[in-house]
Parts: structure tokens; C-alpha cells; sequence
């Protein structure tokens, strides 16, 4: 199970809270008790070099591997059922080497699982293992109070063995600076240190009051130095070369089990039975923070400078504590030279040398470095004056102020924080929670010229520099003062984690947490202000927008705000609208605007220096639309390329000035949606032809249909092959030439229901019965025609039996009737095909729509009915006088119900031809 916990100590980074922005996982094995997770004691961890992987070795014979980006475990190791007090990666093999207390090394693939080789090696427990960064080496140290060296390349042969000390060898560790050299530490209170090449010690340091636990080297080539960790709770700093002690580090309560340097960072830290872990400065040597997670005694320790990785091994489990920030120490002038550290290396490069070169977006530029000198201080802060001419360093509670091009020593100070004036070299100090120091050609100014900053009259937690120097205060609030007479400007109710202010140093921004605001300064306000309150002059800011959205780094570019968040987007601010420049798939810190390139510069952690172009001109284009100054950004127009106006068209068009919009645009798709939007069905038509798009079509009949543009709407539908819609026009609209066209249509488009329907309501059922045999449709075709064409019954009803003879169905073509052969099954067949003719001749005719109310009936009308009733008062009248023959009114569409019997098994059968059968039958279906 793995837990994860972020940044929530009982305590305060005093020193480190600039450069650790500390994220903690805890790692916990076994099984849960309640709710609370124990597992069995982490005696070793390691680091993996390229992987993101951390290997522990528990008590209980048992190695895990795991991911400390996903927090998981992705790998296990069953070694042995006693304790495994030692386990490393040999990465250059895919190999992990384990020593347990049953007195064997193992050495495992940690791809495939396979156990490589095991053997005896020691005659007591195997305490430390150490694996040579280049040669093929592993040292191996155990209570037997022996050191041997193994060579893999040998099959494992023990090639040597160093002997020395009087007790447990508890610890290894191979110099990184001269790898043929090593020490260990050993219960017997010393430290000695070895070369491969003897058995014989080079020499021993001796100091510690009781036994040693551990010895690391120190990783940097500046300092000749080693620590260890003992059990008289101390850990000691020792020079090497001169073999003496350095630093004796106090604090803990119990046994100092393990302790260290980070590789590239000032921290030395420290690990104890006590429970707890300690952070040192590396140059003062000053405590600067102690955790304790509530595991247990601490074991073990590992340290990584690829991702800033410290691990803990504990009673109950595994501590990883990520250290720093994504955003590199680089600061760039208006010019594009850049300056960042690298620990105390200060290196620099111009961007103008990139410039020769094509430049894309987004990528990697070719630059050229330089080393331009070092810091005396470590960096925690490092930034450009206002004119470029000058670079602060800010660190270690100091901060140096040294010359941009020649990196010399200008002026020094004690400080927590630094920052500059704007447009100018004044600058402001913060050196406690209740001092603030300003400064004018680099000499302090008396605190009599700024006596509101002499005495503040609340605690000072952070300052920022700008038009106005901003503090932000104890209570969560921002405190504006004036940098000439340190005045309170305005007081604003918000945690500001920085301020940026632009070049006029009229417009800022105040980001938080969550969110940041866009304030405007009015320095007429204040200057004519006769009355400062408590609160300031609230005339002198002016609140005109707040953001939701987390900003990690930014500035401005005339009125306009530009930043990255904390979704890896480079934006940009105009009014109270954001608008995305570009996607990053890291953090990424922006570094400034070169106007000379039009471009802005961002650089990752790596310090790897990518640009985007900055469309400049759509900004003061949007920024004149917003002010309402239409005509000024008419002249700035024809400015604007033309592949950057459908850009503004989209704004234009949020902005809901869409005829604008139309006007502007040069993209035919955006014109023809703008088209649809603002009913311009004319112009929407004619996008539509130059595109030639089924879908263009479609949308423009929509719209024609709303405008009651029928004429449209069909060449429309027409164009966009949708046939069903046109069916339905011309069905609503009685359009019969209409449906003679969408017949045609549909059958070259083999839409054969289609083409059926149209051919149905053109009236035209001799079409329809040719559609289904010509689909063979058999069955279908001899019911609709024994409906509407009784004529052609015997024709289809023998396709229909000619095809089921063929599929070898002969007795179901027996079973069907034919009206030709068994009259007497069909119901007033010879009078349905009088109905026939008579139908016929109707549907030839038309019927004018403003005849329509004169047949609403006509639909409901039986033909077959009509005709077996006048012939019954035809008969009736002939025998009592000689009456004309009754006429049959025309009607638009003919409804024939009959009964069709398909299969019929009996043979005798009552004739239905005489009137009395057929009004029966007319009874019985009602």
C-alpha cells in the first residue's frame, strides 16, 4: 500500500524554504492492522541512477523495488527468510547484489527475476555493500570484521581482503573523486581508508566516542571531505587530506545510524535511531530543519541529484523526500543574456547568438555557455537589475550584488530577501521579520528618510520589488509603500505569492495561491493625497480583473500580462480574457521578452532555453477593441498579417462583434460558420459552393428552412445528397415533379425505399410493383399487387411460385392461389379490377389545392364498396325504369382494402362474388 503526503511539516524551512520545495511519499509494506499500515524493518535503501526507482531491503529476508513517480511497488525479491542488512543496484547490468545474515551474496536480474549467483561469503552477517562506479568490483563488508572485494567478470572471485579493524565493519563508501580509494566505518570507533591495490590501511580517523555506523564522501570537487555517523549520537564532518575533524553535528538522542552530503544541493543530512532526520547547511553547519515521521529508528539512507531524491529507511517504513523546484535559479535581461547557477558555477549565454539560425517554436535553442565565474554564497535567488547592468545573488542569508558582464563584486549585504526598484539601482533588504533596509547607489539610506519602514507595525514575511516595494505581512495582507519616502501607498487584503509590475509601472499583478489580480496604481492619488490612513489612499489602486488560474511564473508586456500556469500553458492576459500560446509538457519558467526578437524565452529545469513568437500586434489590436477604440484598431489592421486574422476573429467573435468578425477574417470556414450565425443565407450559399462540402449543404438548408427559403433549402438538399430530407419537402409541399426527380435520384443512388415512397406518392403503383420484383421482393410484390394493381396478381403470384420452385419449396408454391385458377378465393376480385381502371384514371388527373376542402373525404373512400353498391342500385332501377349508369367522382388518392389469402390448403370454399357473401364480409371486418 502506498500513501502519499505533500509538504505538511510541523515546522518551518527557515534557510531552505527558498530551494526545498519539499514533497513527501511515504512507502509503507504488509498488511494493514486497523488504520494504520506496519511493516517489517527497512535495513538498506538505494537509488537507482536513471530509473525512478528505489530498492529497500527489509528484516525480514524480503527486497522490494520501488516507483517513487507512480508510488508503487513494482518489483519483489523473496532472498532469504533472515535479515537482508544490504542491497544495491549494479545498473549498468540490470543486476541487484543483496548480503543477509545468512552469510551469503546474491545478485538477482531485476528484469527477468533470475537469481544470477549466490554464495558464502562471510563468516558472520553482511552489513554494507558498496559497488564500484566503473570496474566490475563489488566491496563487501561483514562483523566478521573483514572488507572483500569481488570481481563479477571472475565468476565472483574474492580477489582481495582488508583487515584492520577490531570490530563490525558497519559501513562502506568508494571516494567519487579517486575511485581506487575507499573507507569504512566499523564499531571499533575509527574510520580508515583504503586502496584497492593494499590491504594495509592508507590511514585511520579516529574521534568518535563510541562505535561508527556509516561513512559517505562528500560528492564535489572543492572539498577533500567525508562524514560518519556513530553511536556517541554525533556525525562528523572530517578533511581527509589533512586528516582532522571539521564539524562535529549534535542534536540527535540516540545512535546516528547514517549521514551524508546532497550532491547538489548545501545539505548535509543526518539519521538516527532517535527517529528523526536532520538538515544541516553544508557552509554553516547551521541546523535548519528536523522530521520525524513517526516510524521508528531510522537505518538507512540514499541520496539521488537527478530528481533531488532523499530516502529513508525506517521500523515501519520507506520516507522519500523530493527536494527543490521545478523552476531553475535563471534570470535574463532585456537583451536576452542569461545568467543561472549551477550550485556556486555562475554560466551565461546571449540569446542573440541563436538568432543567426532559424528559430521554430517550442524548440531547444543552439546555445552557446559560458562560464563566467562563481558565487561566494549559494544561490537561492539570483536576478537582473531593472537595467540589466547588474546581478543579485541572494542566499545563505546573504546577498551579493556583482556586475553583469564582468561578474565582479559590487556591493554585499547580510539579507533573507532581496529586490530591486523599478527602472532603477535602488533596491530593498530584508534582513528579519521587523527590518527592512532601503538602499540608493548601493549605500543604505537613512532610516530617517523612511521612517513608515523604520517602523513597520506588523511582522515582514516577504518583499517584492517594482514601482512600489511590496511586503507582504505576517496576517496574509500586501503592503504597498513608496520607495522614496517609504510610505504605506495601500494596504490590500490578499497572500500574495509574487507581484509583477510592468514597464510604466502603472499596471501589476498580485498572484495567490488560487488565483491572481490585475491592479491598477495610480500615483496622482497619492500624491495628492492630503490624508494617508491606516489602509493607505484606496484612489491610489484600482482593481480591473481577477483570474482564477494558478500562475508559476510571469511579466508584462506593455498592458499586457503574460504567464505560464500551472497546466504547462504559456498565456496571455488582455482585459480579463486569457488566450493560450503554446502547450508545454514540463514546468517550464518564463525568463522575459526580447523586443528586438518580438519573441518570449522560457527555460525548464534542465535549463534547456526554448521562445515562442509573441503576436504582438493582435494584442494592441485586442486591447483597442476592449477600450472601445474602434478606429484605432481599424488603423492597425491592415498591420496584421493575414494568417493572423482569423485569430482575431475568434475574439472578435467572443467578444459577440460578429460582423466585425466577418470582416476581418480571412479563414473560409470561419467566414461560412459566421455566416450561418448572423443568417447571411446568401453568403453562406455561396461559401458553400466554393467549398463543395455535403455538410456546408446541409447547415445552409437548416438555415433556409428557418428563413422560409424553400428554393434554397431544395438546391440545398440537393447538393448535399439528402434525400430523405428532400422527400419530406416535397411530400409537405405536394411538389409532384419534385418526386419524379427524387425518384430518379434515388434510383441511381440504389436507394430502392426510397425510390419505392416516391413512386408511391407520385401515384404511380405499375413503378412500385416493378421496384419489388426487380429487388426480389415476391412476396411483397404479390400483396401490393393484389391492393392496387389486381391485374398483375397472376403475373407475380406465378414469379412467386417459379422462385420458390427453384429454392426447392415446391409444396408452398402448391399451397399459393392464383385468382385466374380459383376465382372463389378471391373476394370480389373482378370487381377490384374495375376499381383498378377506375383508379387509373384518377390518378391521372390533378386536384387543384383550392379544391382541397372538396375532397377531405376522399382518402376514407372505398372504391370496391362504391362500385358492388351502385351495381346492386343499378339492378334495383333497371327492373323499375331505365336510369343513366352512375358516375364515379374523381378523388386524388385510391385506398383499396381486400383480403388477400396466400396459402390455402382447403379446396371448398363458399364463392364470396354475390353481394349477399361480399356484405358479410364487409360486416366482419368491422
Amino acid at each position: 500500500m502506498v500513501t502519499s503526503l505533500t509538504s505538511h511539516f510541523p515546522f518551518r524551512l527557515s534557510y531552505l524554504v527558498s530551494i526545498l520545495n519539499v514533497t513527501l511519499y511515504f512507502f509503507s509494506l504488509g498488511d494493514q492492522t486497523g488504520h494504520q499500515t506496519r511493516t517489517e524493518r527497512v535495513k538498506s535503501v538505494d537509488i537507482h541512477p536513471t530509473e525512478p526507482w528505489i530498492l529497500a531491503s527489509l528484516y525480514n529476508g524480503k527486497v522490494f523495488v520501488y516507483d517513487y513517480e507512480t508510488q508503487s511497488q513494482v518489483k519483489t525479491f523473496e532472498v532469504c527468510e533472515l535479515p537482508v542488512r544490504a542491497a544495491k543496484f549494479i545498473a549498468r547490468k540490470s543486476w541487484i547484489v543483496t548480503g543477509s545474515d545468512d552469510l551469503q551474496i546474491r545478485v538477482y536480474n531485476y528484469n527477468t527475476h533470475e537469481r544470477v549467483v549466490g554464495f558464502e561469503s562471510h563468516q558472520d552477517y553482511i552489513r554494507a555493500l558498496a559497488v564500484h562506479p566503473t570496474q566490475p568490483y563489488v566491496l563487501s563488508s561483514s562483523d566478521d570484521m573483514s572488507i572483500k572485494l569481488w570481481d563479477w567478470d571472475k565468476k565472483w572471485q574474492n580477489i582481495q581482503m582488508f583487515e584492520g579493524h577490531q570490530y563490525f565493519v558497519m559501513g562502506l563508501a568508494i571516494n567519487p573523486k579517486d575511485t581506487n580509494t575507499f573507507a569504512s566505518a566499523s564499531l571499533d570507533k575509527t574510520i580508515k581508508v583504503w586502496n584497492l591495490g593494499s590491504s594495509v590501511a592508507n590511514f585511520t580517523l579516529e574521534g568518535h566516542e563510541k562505535g561508527v555506523n556509516y561513512v559517505e564522501y562528500y560528492h564535489g570537487n572543492d572539498k577533500p571531505y567525508l562524514i560518519s555517523g556513530a553511536d556517541d549520537f554525533t556525525a562528523r564532518v572530517w578533511d581527509y587530506q589533512n586528516n582532522n575533524c571539521v564539524q562535529k553535528l549534535t542534536g540527535h538522542t540516540q545512535n546516528v545510524i547514517s549521514a551524508g552530503f546532497h550532491p547538489s544541493m548545501p545539505i548535509i543530512y543526518t539519521a538516527s535511531e532517535d527517529g528523526s532526520i536532520r538538515l544541516y547547511n553544508s557552509n554553516s553547519y547551521r541546523v535548519e530543519s528536523v522530521l520525524n515521521y513517526g516510524l521508528g529508528r531510522v537505518w538507512a539512507t540514499a541520496v539521488s541529484g537527478r530528481d533531488n531524491i532523499l530516502a529513508f529507511g525506517a521500523d515501519e517504513g520507506l520516507i522519500v523526500l523530493a527536494l527543490g523546484g521545478d523552476e531553475p535559479s535563471v534570470t535574463m535581461d532585456s537583451s536576452g543574456r542569461v545568467i543561472w547557477s549551477k550550485q556556486n558555477d555562475i554560466q551565461s549565454t546571449n540569446i542573440k547568438t541563436a538568432n543567426d539560425a532559424a528559430i521554430t517554436d517550442g524548440e531547444r535553442l543552439p546555445l552557446v555557455v559560458k562560464d563566467l565565474g562563481n558565487s561566494e554564497i549559494y544561490p537561492q535567488m539570483i536576478q537582473h537589475s531593472p537595467n540589466g547592468r547588474f546581478v543579485v545573488v541572494c542566499g545563505d542569508g546573504e546577498y551579493i550584488i556583482y556586475t553583469a558582464l564582468a561578474w565582479r563584486n559590487k556591493s554585499f549585504g547580510s539579507a533573507l530577501e532581496f529586490a530591486w526598484a523599478q527602472n532603477s539601482t535602488d533596491y530593498a533588504v530584508r534582513d528579519s521579520s521587523t527590518s527592512i533596509k532601503l538602499f540608493r547607489s548601493f549605500k543604505e539610506r537613512p532610516s530617517t528618510s523612511t521612517p513608515a519602514l523604520s517602523n513597520l507595525g506588523y511582522s515582514a514575511e516577504e518583499i517584492f520589488g517594482g514601482s512600489l516595494l511590496s511586503i507582504r505581512s505576517a496576517g496574509g495582507t500586501l503592503n504597498l509603500h513608496d520607495w522614496e519616502s517609504g510610505m504605506l501607498v495601500r494596504r490590500i487584503d490578499v497572500a500574495a505569492k509574487f507581484v509583477y509590475w510592468s514597464d510604466n509601472g502603472e499596471l501589476f499583478s498580485v498572484v495567490t495561491e488560487d488565483s491572481f489580480f490585475v491592479l491598477r496604481y495610480v500615483n496622482s492619488a497619492f500624491l495628492n493625497a492630503t490624508d494617508i490612513g491606516v489602509e493607505g489612499v484606496e484612489d491610489a489602486v484600482e482593481f480591473i480583473a481577477e483570474i482564477q488560474e494558478k500562475v508559476a511564473s510571469g511579466c508584462w508586456i506593455g498592458s499586457c500580462f503574460i504567464y505560464t500556469n500551472a497546466s504547462n500553458r504559456l498565456n496571455y492576459l488582455v482585459g480579463d480574457q486569457t488566450f493560450t500560446i503554446a502547450h508545454f509538457s514540463s514546468s517550464m519558467k518564463l525568463l522575459g521578452y526580447v523586443a528586438r526578437d518580438n519573441r518570449v524565452y522560457l527555460a525548464d529545469k534542465d535549463l534547456s532555453i526554448v521562445s515562442y513568437s509573441l503576436p504582438l500586434a493582435i494584442i494592441e489590436y485586442q486591447t483597442a477593441i476592449l477600450r472601445g477604440e474602434f478606429e484605432m484598431a481599424s488603423e492597425m489592421l491592415p498591420s496584421i498579417p493575414l494568417e493572423l486574422r482569423p485569430k482575431l476573429a475568434r475574439f472578435l467573435e467572443a467578444e459577440g462583434m460578429k460582423n466585425l468578425a466577418m470582416e476581418v477574417t480571412t479563414d473560409v470556414e470561419q467566414q461560412f460558420d459566421l455566416a450561418i450565425s448572423l443568417s447571411r443565407l446568401d453568403l453562406a450559399c455561396q461559401l458553400a459552393e466554393q467549398s463543395k462540402a455535403e455538410a456546408k449543404w446541409r447547415t445552409v438548408a437548416d438555415l433556409a428552412f428557418k428563413l422560409f427559403r424553400f428554393d434554397i433549402a431544395e438546391k440545398s438538399l440537393l447538393n448535399a445528397k439528402d434525400y430523405n430530407s428532400l422527400l419530406m419537402l416535397y411530400s409537405a409541399s405536394g411538389n409532384i415533379e419534385g418526386m419524379n426527380r427524387l425518384k430518379k435520384l434515388a434510383s441511381e443512388a440504389e436507394m430502392s425505399r426510397l425510390e419505392f415512397v416516391s413512386s408511391f406518392l407520385s401515384r404511380k403503383p405499375e413503378d412500385c410493383l416493378e421496384l419489388l420484383i426487380k429487388t426480389e421482393k415476391l412476396p411483397e410484390a404479390s400483396l401490393f399487387a393484389r391492393t392496387y394493381l389486381p391485374s398483375k396478381v397472376s403475373e407475380t403470384v406465378q414469379m412467386w411460385k417459379d422462385s420458390l420452385t427453384k429454392s426447392n419449396k415446391d409444396k408452398a408454391a402448391q399451397s399459393l392461389a392464383d385468382p385466374s385458377e380459383y376465382a372463389n378465393l378471391f373476394g370480389n376480385f373482378s370487381t377490384s379490377l374495375e376499381a383498378e381502371k377506375l383508379s387509373s384514371s384518377i390518378n391521372s388527373e390533378r386536384i387543384d389545392s383550392k379544391n382541397y376542402s372538396q375532397h377531405t373525404k376522399d382518402l376514407s373512400r372505398d372504391l370496391v364498396q362504391e362500385i358492388i353498391d351502385n351495381s346492386q342500385s343499378v339492378g334495383i332501377e333497371a327492373n323499375s325504369s331505365a336510369n343513366p349508369e352512375p358516375t364515379v367522382p374523381v378523388v386524388e388518392e385510391v385506398v383499396v382494402e381486400t383480403d388477400l389469402p396466400v396459402a390455402i390448403e382447403e379446396q371448398t370454399v363458399e364463392s364470396t362474388d354475390s353481394p349477399k357473401s361480399a356484405n358479410k364480409k364487409k360486416n366482419k371486418k368491422k
